[in-house]
């Protein structure tokens, strides 16, 4: 893989993009791009279309670029596509741990002269994602609905077996998902 500078306005973006950018999420790429730099190249194709990229691309030329590090595909047709898609999907998919995002971003927010704010997050995510891990308590158990859901002889599906909560019995996921009642109830 070679990385090589382009000028923007030789790139095009993709207009089959599926991904939108609305004006928060290019601010936040603009802010992130002014305080951190490029930190991985946009992903074309051999006519400088963007493969991947399109949000870096526009929040690029908002800040008057002239040149962008970019990466050359010889990914075609639908298996572009399907990179393109892969690549903002993937990324979706994933999961914050909000403890340790709390905490890091309460880090970044005590750091001198470091602006948290270039992580993406506005002031009132941050803080309500402080708050929110800082008013759980270890152990606290929810209060009981007046009315139960379940009923004698409901089996749950829990992994691969379902279980009777009456005798915990469990049966394989073929035979369970063939029953209505387990034969305690």
């Amino acid at each position: 893989m070679e990385i090589e500078k382009r000028g923007v306005a030789e790139l095009t973006q993709d207009p089959r993009n599926a991904r939108s950018h609305d004006g928060k999420n290019i601010e936040a790429i603009k802010r992130s791009l002014q305080e951190f730099g490029q930190q991985k190249p946009i992903v074309v194709n051999t006519k400088g279309e963007v493969v991947a990229g399109n949000g870096t691309l526009a929040a690029a030329l908002e800040l008057g670029w002239e040149k962008i590090a970019v990466v050359e595909t010889d990914l075609v047709g639908s298996s572009a596509t399907a990179y393109a898609i892969a690549d903002n999907r993937t990324a979706e998919l994933a999961a914050w741990d909000d403890d340790a995002l709390a905490e890091t971003l309460e880090a970044l927010r005590n750091d001198e002269g470091f602006d948290e704010l270039v992580a993406g997050f506005s002031e009132q995510e941050i803080d309500d994602l402080i708050g929110k891990t800082a008013d759980i308590e270890e152990d606290e158990v929810p209060e009981l609905p007046e009315e139960a859901i379940t009923q004698v002889g409901d089996l749950w599906l829990l992994g691969a077996y379902y279980e009777c909560e009456d005798c915990g019995k469990r049966y394989d996921y073929d035979e369970g998902k063939k029953m209505k009642d387990c034969s305690c109830g």
